[in-house]
């Protein structure tokens, strides 16, 4: 018997083969069943797998890189999900230029992770992490305007092994701080990918 969905995340970065599928497989294991997370490109190299150096970051915290291919950001793809992560607000930008609904539930992911640490799984409604995720992105959207920061995670594509580790650092702080927020297991089990 399969869980039931309570919270769609999309991540979104630029060719949606380092940051956003680094974001995706961490938030997915974390999380659990009660969320869908998935990943795009604003700029995507479409078909392309996780890059290499990211591969090496995501495998030595045990999650799979497999059955992995770069898609292109659809209008479609913003509108449907519950909540939008991207990596830079270029990338937030670009999310709701496609989808102006979205804005609401649009944040860059160090934005989200900053605002929703302020909470305590027991500030949000619900019996599961996807539940309480769910109710978090109204929460967080009226906290936005009142603390700011720094919301851009750089770009490691052809840069330095450093540039790839401190791009996966600041993901896995804030699915971290994110999964800490909504009652999540933070350690990372094993999944697979279908």
């Amino acid at each position: 018997m399969s869980a039931t969905i309570d919270c769609t995340v999309l991540c979104i970065c630029t060719g949606n083969i380092c940051r956003s599928p680094a974001a995706e497989r961490l938030l997915a294991a974390r999380l659990g069943p009660t969320v869908r997370v998935s990943s795009a490109g604003t700029r995507a190299i479409v078909g392309w797998s996780i890059a290499g150096p990211m591969v090496a970051r995501l495998r030595q915290a045990g999650l799979p890189t497999v059955r992995f291919a770069a898609r292109q950001l659809q209008a479609s793809m913003v509108a449907e999900a519950d909540l939008v992560l991207a990596m830079s607000r270029g990338h937030r930008a670009e999310a709701v230029r496609l989808a102006p609904e979205t804005a609401e539930r649009s944040f860059t992911l160090l934005e989200f992770a900053r605002l929703i640490e302020l909470l305590r799984p027991e500030d949000l409604p619900g019996d599961t992490p996807g539940e309480r995720l769910r109710s978090a992105v109204p929460v967080v959207d009226r906290m936005r305007r009142a603390v700011r920061g720094r919301d851009d995670i750089a770009d490691p594509f052809g840069g330095s092994s450093r540039a790839y580790q401190r791009a996966y650092v600041e993901i896995d702080r804030a699915v971290t701080a994110i999964c800490v927020a909504v009652g999540a297991a933070v350690p990372t089990p094993e999944i697979t990918w279908d």
